[in-house]
């Protein structure tokens, strides 16, 4: 019963903000008065991601960190097949593999196939406010972004955009509703990159806090080598 809280929480802290596919904006109408940067970033993208093959890195503690598991997987979306994982190595308690790591993968796939729920995350302007834009350390700009709604797939905090390409870097903020009545103040950061010009994401934490486990945590990397058709070169 503990270790599904904590699934709870991963899942669907791994779903907030939309998928890979879908976590940027679509052909979103602009909001009422949003600034010029605000506008580009909702913009569709002219070189969306469509297909790409990743090594991901999952790792997760609850316990205060006594209990730890950790997968690594490749894990491919294309339009033929959708989205696929293909687990290479596992380490770390089998409850954690299996009932956090392993299912926020098969709630990924789950997402991938279902438009609609990625509609309900995503960042545009039907599920969210953008609010005044300001400064941010490392040349960014940091944008306030609101729920227009109480869901546990959102994020209430902020989005951090470059201000010369208008693309996003990282959001980082708490659900705006809690999974469950065990979990309090679940905490989201996801970070993104431009790879091969393409526009991806690249790395996830959350932090929960779970009545009777204590602190837990979720991380993923992605280590791309194929975005669009196009091999990625490894540094």
């Amino acid at each position: 019963m503990i270790e599904r809280r904590v699934a709870r929480v991963a899942v669907l802290c791994m779903l907030a903000i939309g998928s890979a596919a879908a976590a940027f904006p679509q052909s979103a109408a602009a909001p009422a008065g949003p600034t010029a940067l605000i506008e580009r970033f909702l913009a569709p993208d002219d070189n969306p991601l469509v297909s790409y093959r990743a090594l991901r890195r999952l790792t997760a503690s609850t316990r205060g960190g006594r209990t730890q598991a950790m997968v690594e997987a490749w894990t491919m979306l294309d339009p033929a097949h959708g989205f696929r994982f293909e687990v290479v190595s596992e380490e770390g308690s089998s409850i954690i593999r299996n009932k956090v790591l392993l299912a926020a993968l098969r709630a990924e796939q789950e997402a991938v196939a279902s438009s609609a729920r990625d509609h309900q995350a995503a960042l545009i302007p039907a599920n969210y406010e953008f609010l005044d834009a300001s400064a941010a350390p490392i040349n960014l700009v940091k944008v306030v972004v609101r729920p227009r709604r109480k869901h546990v797939m959102l994020v209430d905090g902020a989005v951090f955009l470059e201000p010369e390409s208008a693309d996003l870097v990282r959001v980082e903020g708490e659900l705006s509703r809690r999974p469950s009545m065990w979990t309090r103040r679940v905490r989201v950061c996801r970070e993104y990159s431009r790879i091969n010009g393409v526009h991806v994401p690249v790395a996830m934490q959350s932090t929960a806090e779970v009545l009777i486990v204590g602190a837990s945590s979720f991380s993923m990397t992605y280590r791309y080598v194929e975005i669009n058709g196009k091999p990625v070169e490894q540094p």
